[in-house]
C-alpha cells in the first residue's frame, strides 16, 4: 500500500464512492461535452483536494450529503482551472496525456473550463448550500486575480519574493484553503473553525506549489511536464528568485536576458537551471516549503486528536516529500 493510500484510509469508503458521485454530477446530455468530460474523468490525478476536504469533514463530525457536494463543486472548479491554464501556458500535455486544448482546440478547452466551472458553482445553488457557494466563490475570485498577477509579472519580469508568494496564495493555496474550509462547514457551523481551517490549508497550499515549482528545476521532468518549462513560460519561481537576489548586477541582467529568450535558445535554459542549482535556490525553496508545511501542522495539532486528523498531518508531509 502507498503512502497516499495509507492517508485516504480514514475516508476510503467514502472516497470510492465518491467516483460515482462525480461522475454522474459531471455529466452532460450534450454528447460533445459529455465526450470531453469523461477523458477528463479518466485522465484526473490523486484527488488531493476531495481528500482534504472529506478528511476535514471527519476530523469535525460526520461526513454527509454536504461534504460530497462541497467536494464535487471543489474537483470541478479544480479540473476548470487546469484546462484554462493549459489555454494560458500554451500546453499541450498533462500528466502524460494530451490536454483539452491540444485535442480539442482553445475555443472547445475554455468553453469546457466555463462548464465545469458553472458546474461546481451550480450544485451548491441548487441543494441551497450558500455559505459554500460563497467560500468557493471567493477561491474563485482569486484565482482569477492570481493568474492576472502572474501574468503581468511575467511580462515585467519584475517578480519579488513577495509578489511570488502572493500569486501562489491566490492561484494554488487559496483552493487547498477553501477545500478544508467547505469540508468543515460541510459538518460544523462555526465560522471560526472553518476560517481556522481555511488559513491551514493555504499554509498547506503554500507549501504544496513550492515543492510543484521545485520539480522544474530537479534532475529530470518527473512530473510529465519537461524540466525547465517554468523558465520557458517566463515564470520565475522562489528557486529562481533567490538565484536573482543572491546575483549581482550583471548576473541577475544575464538572467532576466535569458528568462526573456523562453525556449529559443535551451542551452541557456539548461545553463540557468544548473546555476539555480549551484547557487543553493533549491534548498532556499525546500526551506521555505518545509516552514509552510511545518505552520500548517502545528497548527493543525490544536484540534482534539484524531484517526482524520493524523490522516491530514501525514498528507501535509506527503505533499511536500512527492516525487510527482
Amino acid at each position: 500500500m502507498s503512502k497516499l493510500d495509507k492517508i485516504k484510509q480514514p475516508v476510503a469508503d467514502e472516497l470510492t464512492k465518491f467516483e460515482k458521485f462525480f461522475r454522474e454530477t459531471a455529466h452532460s446530455d450534450i454528447s460533445l461535452l459529455n465526450t470531453i468530460v469523461n477523458y477528463l474523468v479518466r485522465r484526473k490525478g490523486k484527488q488531493i483536494r476531495p481528500l482534504f476536504v472529506f478528511l476535514s469533514a471527519k476530523m469535525h463530525g460526520e461526513i454527509n450529503r454536504s461534504t460530497f457536494l462541497a467536494a464535487t463543486s471543489i474537483e470541478l472548479l479544480h479540473s476548470a482551472t487546469l484546462v484554462h491554464d493549459d489555454v494560458i501556458d500554451e500546453s499541450y500535455e498533462r500528466r502524460n496525456a494530451f490536454s483539452i486544448n491540444a485535442l480539442w482546440k482553445n475555443k472547445y478547452a475554455v468553453l469546457i473550463g466555463d462548464f465545469l466551472l458553472s458546474k461546481g458553482l451550480l450544485i451548491a445553488t441548487k441543494e441551497k448550500e450558500y455559505e459554500t457557494l460563497d467560500i468557493i466563490s471567493r477561491a474563485v475570485k482569486e484565482t482569477i486575480e492570481g493568474e492576472l498577477l502572474q501574468s503581468e509579472k511575467s511580462r515585467k519580469l519584475d517578480i519579488t519574493e513577495e509578489s511570488y508568494l502572493e500569486i501562489i496564495s491566490k492561484k494554488t493555496a487559496s483552493l487547498i484553503g477553501t477545500s478544508l474550509a467547505v469540508g468543515t462547514h460541510s459538518v460544523v457551523k462555526d465560522k471560526s473553525i472553518i476560517e481556522e481551517m481555511r488559513e491551514i490549508g493555504v499554509l498547506a497550499g503554500l507549501a504544496f506549489q513550492i515543492r510543484d515549482d521545485i520539480f522544474d528545476y530537479e534532475e529530470k521532468g518527473i512530473i510529465g511536464k519537461p524540466t525547465g518549462n517554468d523558465i520557458k513560460e517566463q515564470k520565475i519561481t522562489l528557486p529562481l528568485i533567490y538565484l536573482i537576489n543572491n546575483s549581482g548586477n550583471k548576473e541577475q541582467r544575464r538572467i532576466i536576458n535569458i528568462v526573456k529568450k523562453k525556449n529559443h535558445h535551451k542551452k541557456e535554459v539548461e545553463d540557468l537551471i544548473k546555476m539555480v542549482r549551484k547557487g543553493g535556490g533549491i534548498e532556499y525553496a525546500a526551506e521555505r516549503m518545509n516552514h509552510y508545511c511545518v505552520q500548517a501542522i502545528e497548527r493543525l495539532s490544536v484540534f482534539p486528536d484524531s484517526e482524520a486528523r493524523d490522516a491530514l498531518s501525514a498528507l501535509f508531509k506527503y505533499i511536500i516529500s512527492r516525487k510527482r
